[in-house]
């Protein structure tokens, strides 16, 4: 990355670090774009131009940490099992979880009581999901390969889904590596009801 790509991009983790704090400080619809460019201490016009609204500000976290997981899932040898690439990809997201709960709270549960958030991070879940199936495919060649690659996707994120969002409805208290090793195991040991003709 050049020079002028670092500065952009420690720019716009800025944007986003002061966007948050206000969240946070005065409530998500409280805040203007105007009072996050002041905080920040650049023109609207140049926060515009890294963000259109404030709920991309809110969820730049959540998919930086999506789209990390996915390049987790493709720096896999090509030799390794996609259940073993998938489970890498699940324990990074544990790992995130851990080392910045008090955000993710904070950002899911503002997401939760903003509809246009929320709708946004579901587009957000979705658009992995697609790109995540796309790898798992790609891997598993074969004819079935892309309905196989879509259900594993789409487990893959219902996981995390499910995961986090038990472990933030418990404040953070409950294990959340514990969670997912459940939620997997149901997957795994028909312990979760499949529709059947």
């Amino acid at each position: 990355m050049g020079l002028r790509e670092t500065k952009m991009e420690r720019t716009r983790q800025l944007l986003a670090d002061t966007a948050f704090e206000l969240f946070t400080a005065n409530g998500f619809a409280a805040t203007t774009m105007e009072q996050i460019a002041a905080a920040a201490e650049v023109g609207p016009r140049t926060l515009y131009r890294y963000y259109a609204t404030k709920e991309a500000l809110l969820l730049t976290f959540v998919e930086q940490r999506l789209d990390e997981a996915l390049e987790v899932f493709r720096a896999q040898p090509e030799d390794v099992p996609v259940p073993r690439a998938l489970h890498e990809l699940i324990d990074y997201v544990l790992r995130t979880v851990a080392e910045s709960g008090d955000r993710i709270i904070a950002v899911y549960e503002l997401a939760w009581r903003t509809p246009s958030a929320r709708a946004q991070l579901n587009d957000k879940t979705m658009r992995w999901r697609g790109e995540l199936a796309t790898e798992i495919a790609r891997r598993m060649g074969g004819r079935s390969a892309e309905l196989a690659a879509t259900l594993a996707s789409a487990n893959t994120m219902t996981v995390i889904e499910v995961s986090v969002r038990t472990w933030v409805e418990s404040g953070g208290r409950s294990n959340m590596r514990r969670i997912t090793h459940r939620a997997l195991e149901l997957l795994r040991g028909s312990g979760v009801p499949v529709a059947t003709p």
